[in-house]
C-alpha cells in the first residue's frame, strides 16, 4: 500500500483474564474501525499489528479513546514501528539471557524518562535483577523470574511518572517477525 506504514501496537493493562479482558477479535474490530488496513492481533495481552496512512504521532489518542467508549477500559497504547521494534532487539544490553527469553523484558514507554527519574530508580532494589533504560523503554533481566522481581511495572512506572506496558523477549522476537512481512511490502 503506497502511502501506508506499519505499526505495531502495545496495549498496557489487559490481560488473559480478569476485569482487564479484551477479546482481541473485538480489539481488531475497533482498529479496523478507524480506518486501518490489515489489522492482526498477536496473543491476549494486547498487541495489534496493522498499516494506516495516518502519522504514527496522531494514532495513539484515538486508538485509547475507541477502546474506551467500545469497552468501557482506561488503557494506553504505545506505538511503535517494525523497524524501531528491531532497533530495540539489536540494542540488547543482555544479550546471553536471549538464551534464557523467559528472564528478559522490555517495558515500552510512553516517552523517554527525564535523567533524573532514571537516576532514582534504586539499583539494588531486587538482587541479581537489572534494569537498563534506554531511550524510550526499558530492559529487565529477571534471572529469578518475572514474579519474583521487585523491578515491576508499577515500580518503574511510579519512579519514571511515565506509563509503559512489559513484554518478553518472546513476544518482542514473535511481534518482528509478525511485522516483516507487511514491513517489506
Amino acid at each position: 500500500m503506497t502511502g501506508t506504514a506499519v505499526y505495531v501496537a502495545l496495549l498496557r493493562g489487559i490481560n488473559v483474564g480478569g476485569a482487564r479482558k479484551l477479546p482481541m477479535a473485538e480489539l481488531a474490530e475497533v482498529v479496523a474501525s478507524l480506518g486501518h488496513g490489515e489489522v492482526k492481533t498477536f496473543i491476549q495481552t494486547g498487541n495489534v499489528l496493522f498499516t494506516s496512512g495516518v502519522a504514527q504521532a496522531r494514532l495513539a489518542k484515538p486508538l485509547e479513546q475507541a477502546i474506551d467508549e467500545r469497552f468501557g477500559l482506561d488503557v494506553t497504547v504505545m506505538l511503535r514501528t517494525p523497524a524501531e521494534l528491531r532497533a530495540v532487539a539489536g540494542s540488547n544490553p543482555f544479550p546471553d539471557a536471549e538464551a534464557t527469553p523467559n528472564r528478559l523484558h522490555v517495558v515500552f514507554l510512553e516517552r523517554k524518562p527525564s535523567r533524573e527519574d532514571v537516576a532514582a530508580l534504586a539499583p539494588d532494589r531486587s538482587p541479581g535483577d537489572r534494569a537498563i533504560v534506554d531511550g524510550d523503554h526499558v530492559y529487565l533481566y529477571l534471572p529469578n523470574g518475572a514474579g519474583r522481581t521487585k523491578l515491576t511495572l508499577d515500580y518503574l512506572e511510579r519512579v519514571l511518572r511515565i506509563r509503559g506496558t512489559q513484554r518478553n523477549w518472546n513476544t518482542l522476537v514473535r511481534l518482528i517477525e509478525l511485522s516483516a512481512p507487511a514491513a517489506a511490502d
